[in-house]
C-alpha cells in the first residue's frame, strides 16, 4: 500500500492535470469549441485514472484496518458523497449551464475571430495600398532624380556657355580698348606732328620778322649809328619772345600717357612674363627660390644696365645736337624729345649681353652647367626696354634697392602665399619695388621667413668670397659692376 502512495505521490499526472488546467483556463478564450471539450476530455481521464488510484489506495486502507476497522468513516463521509453525487440533480444542471455557458463563450470566440480575420484582411488590403503608393512615390523620386541630373547638366553647359562668352566679350573689349588707343595715339603723333609743323613755321616767320625789323631799323638810322650797335635794340632783341618759345615739346606731351603704359607694362611682366620665365627656368632648376632669386637679380640688372645705357645714349645725343641746336626749346627738352622719338635706336641687345654677363659672375644665384641665362633673355630685353623708356619720362621711374635680410615694409612689398606673416625680416625678393622719387607706384613681392638675418648672413658671405657660382668659358667677356662703356657703345650714335 505504501508503494502505491509512493508511486501516486510520484505521478507526474497530477503535475499534469494542474498544468494542463491552467494553461486551458489561459487560452479558453482563444480557442474554438471542438478544442476546448478535447481538452475538457482529456482533464477528466486524467481525473479518472487519479480517482482509480484513489480508490484502490481506498480499498486497500480499508482492508488494513480489519472487518469494522474505518466503517464510521465511510458511512460519515464516502457514503454521503456518493448519495448527492447519484442522486441530486444539481450536477446535471451545473453540467447543463456549464455546456451552455461554453457554447456561449464558443459563439463569441468565432464571431471576435470573424471581426479579426476581416480587420486583418482589411490591414492588408491598407497594406498592399500603402505598398503600391511606395512604389509610386519612389518612381516619382528616381524620376525626380533623373530631371535633377539633367539639369544640373544643363546648368553646367550653360555656365560654361556664359563663361566661354564672357571670356569672348572681354577678349573683344581688350581688342576694342587696345585699337581705341592705338587710334588716339594715332591720332596725338598727327596733333604733335602738325603742331611741330606749326612751330617751326612759326620759329621761321619769326626769324623772318627780326630780320625785317633789323633791317628796317637799320635803313631808318644814320649811318654813324648804323656801325656802332645800340644798346637799345640789343635789349629789345634780348627781350623779344621770339628767341626763346615756352611751348611743350613731344615728349611733354606724351608724359602722362607714357607714364601709364610704361607702368602697365610694368605690371604685365610682373604678371605674364614673369611667371613665363619662372616656368620656363623650373624645367632646369628644381629650387623655386633659386629662381625666383634668378629672376629678381635679372630684373634689377636689366634696370642697372639700362640706364647706364641711356646716360651713354643722351650724351651722344646732346654731343651730336648742341652744334647745331636753335630751337625754341631748350636743349636738354631737344634731347628727351629726341630719344622719345628714336627709342628704336636703343641697343638692347647690348645691355641683355650686360645683364648676363654680371649674372655669370654673381655669387647668389648659380645655373646647371649644360644651359645658359641666355635662356630667359626675351625677358630681360622687356625689362631692358621699359627701364630704359621709363627714364625718358618727365620724372624718371626707377626701383629701389633691396637686400636679403632686410625690415620687411608693408607700404613697398607684398609677402608671398609661403611667407610667414609674423616673420620682421625679408628671406629673399621676388620682384623689385617701382619709385617715382619718394612715392611707391607699385609694390613689390618678397618671401618673409624666420632666420632671414642668418641666412642673409650666409648669403653675404658667400658673395664675399672669390668663388663664383658659375664658372666662364675662356672667350666669354666680364663685365664689372662699374657698367663701363663698351667699345660698340662708344662710337657715334646712329641717326
Amino acid at each position: 500500500m505504501a508503494d502505491t502512495l509512493r508511486r501516486l505521490s510520484n505521478s507526474e499526472t497530477c503535475r499534469l492535470l494542474q498544468d494542463k488546467l491552467e494553461d486551458w483556463y489561459k487560452d479558453y478564450h482563444i480557442n474554438s469549441c471542438d478544442q476546448n471539450l478535447n481538452i475538457c476530455c482529456e482533464l477528466l481521464e486524467l481525473n479518472s485514472k487519479i480517482q482509480g488510484q484513489l480508490f484502490t489506495i481506498l480499498n486497500f486502507t480499508s482492508r488494513e484496518g480489519g472487518q469494522y476497522a474505518g466503517v464510521e468513516t465511510l458511512k460519515s463521509r464516502f457514503l454521503p458523497w456518493l448519495g448527492t453525487c447519484f442522486s441530486n440533480s444539481t450536477c446535471a444542471d451545473s453540467s447543463f449551464s456549464l455546456l451552455q455557458e461554453s457554447l456561449e463563450k464558443d459563439k463569441r470566440m468565432r464571431e471576435l475571430s470573424s471581426s479579426h480575420d476581416k480587420e486583418l484582411h482589411k490591414l492588408e488590403a491598407q497594406l498592399a495600398s500603402t505598398r503600391v503608393e511606395l512604389k509610386e512615390v519612389r518612381q516619382d523620386l528616381l524620376e525626380a532624380q533623373i530631371e535633377l541630373e539633367e539639369t544640373k547638366t544643363q546648368s553646367a553647359t550653360t555656365l560654361l556657355a556664359t563663361e566661354d562668352e564672357i571670356l569672348q566679350l572681354r577678349s573683344d573689349l581688350r581688342t576694342t580698348q587696345e585699337k581705341l588707343e592705338l587710334r588716339k595715339l594715332e591720332s596725338l603723333e598727327d596733333y604733335q606732328r602738325q603742331i611741330r609743323l606749326l612751330k617751326d613755321e612759326i620759329s621761321i616767320l619769326s626769324a623772318e620778322k627780326s630780320i625785317l625789323h633789323g633791317r628796317l631799323s637799320r635803313s631808318r638810322s644814320p649811318s654813324p649809328i648804323r656801325h656802332s650797335p645800340s644798346p637799345i635794340r640789343h635789349s629789345s632783341r634780348s627781350s623779344s619772345p621770339f628767341i626763346r618759345s615756352e611751348s611743350p615739346t613731344a615728349a611733354q606731351l606724351t608724359n602722362s600717357s607714357r607714364h601709364s603704359r610704361l607702368i602697365s607694362r610694368f605690371n604685365d611682366i610682373f604678371a605674364n612674363d614673369r611667371l613665363d620665365a619662372q616656368n620656363l627656368m623650373r624645367r632646369y632648376i628644381e629650387d623655386l627660390e633659386m629662381v625666383q632669386r634668378i629672376i629678381f637679380i635679372a630684373t634689377v640688372e636689366s634696370f642697372h644696365a639700362a640706364k647706364m645705357a641711356f646716360r651713354q645714349f643722351k650724351l651722344r645725343v646732346r654731343k651730336s645736337l648742341s652744334p647745331s641746336h636753335l630751337g625754341p626749346e631748350s636743349l636738354e627738352d631737344a634731347v628727351i624729345d629726341y630719344i622719345v622719338r628714336n627709342l628704336d635706336l636703343y641697343d638692347v641687345q647690348s645691355s641683355v649681353n650686360d645683364v648676363i654677363s654680371a649674372m655669370n659672375v654673381n655669387p647668389k644665384i648659380s645655373f646647371p652647367a649644360e644651359v645658359d641665362f641666355i635662356l630667359i633673355s626675351s625677358f630681360i630685353r622687356e625689362v631692358c626696354r621699359v627701364a630704359f623708356a621709363m627714364q625718358t619720362l618727365e620724372t624718371p621711374l626707377d626701383i629701389t634697392f633691396a637686400i636679403d635680410g632686410e625690415l620687411f615694409s608693408e607700404t613697398k612689398y607684398r609677402r608671398t602665399y609661403n611667407s610667414e606673416l609674423s616673420a620682421p625680416l625679408v628671406l629673399y625678393h621676388v620682384w623689385p619695388v617701382l619709385m617715382e622719387n619718394d612715392t611707391v607706384v607699385m609694390k613689390g613681392e618678397a618671401v618673409t621667413k624666420r632666420g632671414a638675418l642668418w641666412n642673409a648672413r650666409k648669403s653675404r658671405s658667400r658673395s664675399s668670397s672669390p668663388i663664383r657660382s658659375r664658372s666662364l668659358s675662356p672667350g666669354q667677356t666680364l663685365l664689372s659692376r662699374s657698367r663701363s662703356p663698351s667699345p660698340q657703345r662708344s662710337g657715334t650714335p646712329r641717326f
